[in-house]
């Protein structure tokens, strides 16, 4: 892997900080995360001139690389502390994952593709983010290591999986793309009370879907 950074990149960074900032994104912490990292350590290098568009982009195993939009729109709902202690459902390339870690949140991430597991496994600590990566079922979360003070989901969930809400600590925020069709609405859940929560609205994206059972891993 090559980790060059060029003042190429890091203009291409600011000008798509820019972009993010006038489609509303307010909370400096997320744009600072975004200026920072290089999302085209993420990309393969043949690709590399898509790495600082504001889209999608695939990324292998049916998955995609998150709009910085997107990215930068999840983070800022989530409302981060330093300190705060996140589960991130859908690790796919990691870039979520490190925003999040740069913005000072404690980063638990599950991917339930092998070969993106692999991959982010080994591609992570050499970015230096102490972000802790699990093989396995998203809609299960990670009992062992709840509660957490928030939940990210980065995948469309056709519904918000029972065992994630409980993990989610009490005055904790999980937010999710909901819906299993085409779009999806992006949806946030306050935890009130072990049994209560707020749900709000935040209108329509396209996520890939939430895959559940691991039957046809290669």
């Amino acid at each position: 892997m090559n980790f060059e950074d060029t003042y190429r990149h890091k203009g291409l960074r600011k000008k798509l900080v820019e972009t993010i900032r006038q489609k509303g994104i307010k909370d400096e912490k997320v744009l600072q995360a975004i200026e920072k990292i290089p999302r085209h350590y993420f990309f393969d290098s043949a690709f590399l001139s898509f790495a600082y568009e504001d889209k999608a982009f695939p990324i292998g195993a049916g998955q995609t690389i998150s709009q910085p939009y997107t990215v930068a729109f999840q983070s800022e709902l989530l409302d981060i502390h330093k300190g705060d202690k996140v589960l991130e459902v859908g690790t796919g390339s990691g870039y979520q994952a490190c925003i999040l870690s740069e913005m000072g949140a404690k980063v638990f991430s599950i991917e339930r593709q092998k070969s993106l597991f692999m991959k982010v496994k080994e591609f992570l600590p050499q970015l230096n983010y102490p972000i802790k990566v699990f093989y396995g079922d998203g809609y299960k979360g990670l009992p062992t290591f709840a509660p957490f003070d928030k939940i990210i989901i980065t995948a469309a969930a056709p519904y918000i999986p029972e065992p994630l809400k409980e993990q989610l600590k009490v005055g904790g925020i999980m937010l999710v793309p909901l819906g299993g069709g085409d779009i999806q609405i992006m949806t946030s859940l306050h935890k009130v009370s072990e049994t209560e929560f707020i749900s709000r609205e935040y209108g329509a994206f396209r996520f890939v879907p939430l895959l559940q059972d691991k039957a046809n891993d290669k």
